[in-house]
């Protein structure tokens, strides 16, 4: 039995925007992790208005903020990633299945 018969005179439909949303991810991962990081980093030379406990209060609010952000962007990267995977799949080759026995409705079993 061949698992895997192609069906024959299927035309393969061409990969399109799912590969450039692809090939960008990685950048947007990276990005969306460094950036951030850089930020709350910054906070702390930026942020210099109130007394010690409100300072802390201020950076740790923020650093929250920033690891939140950092999270999304991640969830966003995997959702996108797993969406452009599946049309990827999707637009391959299609595949003749294994044909199954079926009693015909007009003519019940006995």
């Amino acid at each position: 039995m061949n698992w895997l018969q192609k069906l024959p005179g299927f035309q393969q439909t061409p990969y399109g925007f799912e590969w450039r949303l692809l090939r960008l991810m990685p950048t947007v991962c990276v990005a969306g992790t460094l950036l951030p990081a850089l930020m709350a980093w910054m906070a702390r030379y930026l942020i210099t208005e109130g007394s010690v406990a409100e300072l802390a209060r201020r950076i740790q609010l923020f650093d929250f903020l920033m690891v939140g952000l950092v999270i999304f962007i991640w969830t966003l990267v995997l959702t996108l990633t797993i969406g452009c995977v599946i049309v990827w799949i999707m637009k391959g080759p299609a595949y003749v299945a294994d044909g199954f026995e079926v009693s015909h409705s007009d003519e019940p079993a006995p």
